[in-house]
Parts: structure tokens; sequence; C-alpha cells
């Protein structure tokens, strides 16, 4: 069974910075593509980042690029992503999600998520 456990969100002033993580166990994590998503209150579930099996590959939605990374280390299991320039509008519960195949853009080609780990951007 496929265990997905996010960490490091928080509360930050706008122009200030997170790191986000997500440790992953219960399947060989090196074979799958990884994704964050995020979802604020009243709104869909949108796609913010995603990063290949190898880290070869990286996505990101028009909203985060140039400000957020996202990265991967085989060896710990672990994904993570970068938040720098934090707007207000980047304030949601933010998801991690495992890759069974498909668009990395779309939540549908994703079969395993984490809790969610909540980041509030104040102005």
């Amino acid at each position: 069974q496929v265990q997905l456990v996010e960490s490091g969100g928080g509360l930050v002033q706008a122009g200030g910075s997170l790191r986000l993580s997500c440790a992953a166990s219960g399947r060989t994590f090196s074979s799958y593509g990884m994704g964050w998503f995020r979802q604020a209150p009243g709104k869909e579930r949108e796609f913010v980042a995603a990063i290949s099996w190898t880290g070869g590959s990286t996505y990101y939605a028009d909203s985060v690029k140039g400000r957020f990374t996202i990265s991967r280390d085989n060896a710990k299991n672990t994904v993570s992503l970068q938040m720098n320039s934090l707007k207000p509008e980047d304030t949601a519960v933010y998801y991690c999600a495992m890759k069974k195949g498909g668009s990395y853009y779309f939540a549908s080609a994703y079969d395993a998520w984490g809790q969610g780990t909540q980041v509030t951007v104040s102005s």
C-alpha cells in the first residue's frame, strides 16, 4: 500500500519561501513520476508541478513557473517543492501524488495521494 506524507507547510508573508517535502513508501519510488497539486477553498484541485521518475524532466503550471522548483531524491524516496516569492494566491492545501500513467498535468493520471499540507501566504 502506497503512503505519501507531506510536510513543510505553514504561514509565511508574501515574498517569502517555503519548502514542502513528501516521503513515499510502499512502492518502488524511483519508477514513478511525482506531482504536486493544490486546492484553495472553493476551488478545484489544480496542477502545480511534476517530475519524471528519473528527475530529468520537470513540468510547471504557468502560475508558478520561475518561482517554484520541484526535485526528487530517489535514494531517500522523497520529492520536494521549493516555493519562492510566494503570493497570497498561492494559499492552498498542497498535495503530493504518485503518477500511474497519462499526462503529468491531470489529476486523473495519479493514483496515490498524500493527506495534504496547508500553505498560507499573508499579504
